[in-house]
């Protein structure tokens, strides 16, 4: 069994001091939960509630749709 390293790409919105902002995050991870759990965390680290944070969107992307060039570079 080969486990392939995929990209994810996470939208949602979070509220801090009574307002609202979006977020878009690419995670490089094996499965989708996983990508989820690191976004997460990555959020909570500047002071949020994880039930602050509402993900409205977690979809498999190519490395040429992503637009970090980090995790671009990482995937060729």
């Amino acid at each position: 069994m080969s486990s392939e390293i995929k990209i994810f790409r996470i939208q949602g919105t979070y509220m801090k001091n009574h307002k609202k902002y979006l977020f878009r995050k690419e995670i490089r991870a094996l499965k989708q939960e996983d990508a989820l759990e690191k976004a997460l965390s990555q959020i909570t680290s500047i002071g949020l509630l994880r039930r602050q944070i509402k993900i409205q969107e977690i979809k498999e992307i190519s490395s040429e749709e992503c637009q970090d060039y980090l995790i671009r570079d990482l995937s060729l």
